[in-house]
């Protein structure tokens, strides 16, 4: 049956063990700093089901599960899957980066590349064969956690001399599996998900680190996961005061694993530092996951773009010719990556007979996406000077009728009412100047790796043989 968003909400109340404020929350589904991020998820899958003939396929066992699991065997598939994903951004106008379409597309990478996993493990690739199909068959919803607690980073997480079980590692096997202790970073949408992947996307030493270089999924419920979440931007925001950090803070969480048991058969990687890093690098986990952060960034900029538009001509600015200039780079920024985004869908590469994502392209994204974010939301602080700071404290300013009064007189357009204009200056705000957007402006930056590590990959995969090849045709007449 296909998974409905009251059905997503039934699951979520799973019982698991999350802290925030001090707390340990008992119900966090209703709970105020994450009851509006899970509607939003609810949502999705609610407009999955709605739009069941493009957002959905039919499994040889019947199920009607997201077009997210399907593997992409044809060029059709890989376009619809595309396609799928960017309708999805469109609901949250591409504000929720970890929607339940992004951990799935990384877990399908791996299942293209199945032959990796056999020749490092026939059990391994068994358990992540059998794993792929119960979470898909439930259409559940992952986030991940790859990257080790920060530290001491001069250091590998085996030369941590005070605890060696800082960063999550292994305390023991036994026949029904390893049990491990330790943290993981930065699990966004932990309190969203169902369950987590875990995994290492951090340089590990040989003979030292072994114990750390583990991959293996598990409910986010299990006895001994903590789930230790960052402050909610949607407690206490009033939607028409912020709209965006009210409905659509999938939040961030730091995971510790207290002694917990992982089954043999969720464990995807063991004790083997190469096959950890090469699950992500030598696989199509990267471009598949990547496709659909495309998709959401493609969206995420033609909302930007429109929302700069909407305040230039609330404020009567559109048509100076430097207002354009400016408005005009915006809708620039977005086309470019929206024709990227198209590229990509178009021109894959063939791989064991799937169609997948070409990487060059993809690391491309990854490069330009953190160098134009910045410069987008420069661009519209310019645009909007002081206007998004002279605005009033809160919605509740609305009714009190002396204050009222003097918003109505001083909050002028001559294309919306002062109450309209208010409203539309606050979700700027909320898009380039809220700790919500701060912490975009921070994700948009970081979540592909540190610019030098991305400009890295994107060296290293460049085909430089072909560009000398101009070159020296030139040399050589």
């Amino acid at each position: 049956m296909i998974r409905t968003g009251e059905r997503y909400l039934d699951d979520l109340r799973d019982g698991r063990t999350i802290f925030i404020n001090g707390e340990k929350i008992a119900n966090h589904v209703d709970h105020p700093a994450f009851k509006n991020a899970i509607r939003s998820v609810a949502n999705l899958y609610d407009y999955k089901v709605e739009h069941a003939d493009s957002m959905t396929f039919k499994t040889e066992a019947g199920e009607q599960i997201g077009l997210y699991w399907q593997l992409p065997s044809t060029p059709e598939k890989l376009i619809a899957r595309g396609h799928a994903a960017y309708e999805w951004a469109k609901q949250t106008v591409g504000w929720f980066g970890r929607s339940p379409d992004y951990v799935a597309s990384a877990l399908t990478g791996m299942i293209t590349h199945i032959e990796l996993f056999e020749s490092y493990s026939q059990e391994r690739a068994d358990a992540l064969r059998n794993y792929f199909s119960y979470v898909s068959e439930k259409d559940l919803y992952l986030t991940y956690a790859l990257i080790n607690p920060q530290g001491d980073r001069s250091k590998t997480p085996g030369e941590h001399t005070k605890n060696i079980y800082h960063t999550l590692g292994v305390v023991e096997k036994n026949a029904k599996g390893i049990i491990v202790r330790g943290a993981k970073m930065l699990a966004t949408g932990a309190a969203l998900a169902d369950e987590v992947l875990v995994g290492t996307h951090y340089p590990l030493k040989q003979g030292v680190d072994e114990r750390y270089a583990l991959s293996f999924a598990m409910p986010l419920n299990t006895k001994g996961i903590k789930i230790i979440s960052r402050k909610s931007y949607e407690l206490g925001a009033n939607p028409k005061d912020y709209p965006l950090s009210s409905r659509f803070d999938e939040n961030d969480s730091m995971i510790y694993f207290d002694d917990v048991l992982v089954p043999w058969e969720r464990v995807f990687v063991f004790e083997d530092i190469e096959m950890c890093l090469s699950q992500l690098d030598s696989t199509a986990t990267e471009v598949m996951m990547d496709t659909q952060s495309l998709a959401r960034y493609a969206v995420k900029l033609h909302f930007l773009a429109g929302l700069a538009q909407a305040m230039a001509e609330t404020n009567g600015v559109e048509q100076i010719p430097a207002v354009k200039e400016s408005l005009a780079q915006l809708a620039c920024y977005a086309m470019n990556v929206e024709g990227l985004f198209n590229s990509v869908l178009h021109c894959p590469k063939v791989y064991n007979g799937f169609y997948v994502p070409d990487k060059t392209l993809l690391y491309t994204y990854r490069v330009i996406s953190q160098s134009i974010y910045p410069n987008v939301l420069e661009t519209i602080r310019k645009l909007a000077g002081g206007g998004i700071l002279m605005l009033p404290s809160s919605e509740a300013d609305f009714e009190d009728s002396e204050i009222l009064g003097i918003i109505e007189k001083t909050q002028y357009s001559s294309i919306a009412s002062p109450v309209e204009r208010v409203r539309l200056m606050k979700l700027v705000w909320d898009a380039v100047g809220s700790e919500f957007a701060s912490r975009h402006l921070q994700y948009e930056l970081f979540y592909a790796g540190a610019p030098y590590q991305t400009l890295g990959r994107l060296y290293t995969q460049y085909d430089w043989e072909a560009s000398r090849a101009l070159v020296e045709k030139i040399r050589m007449l």
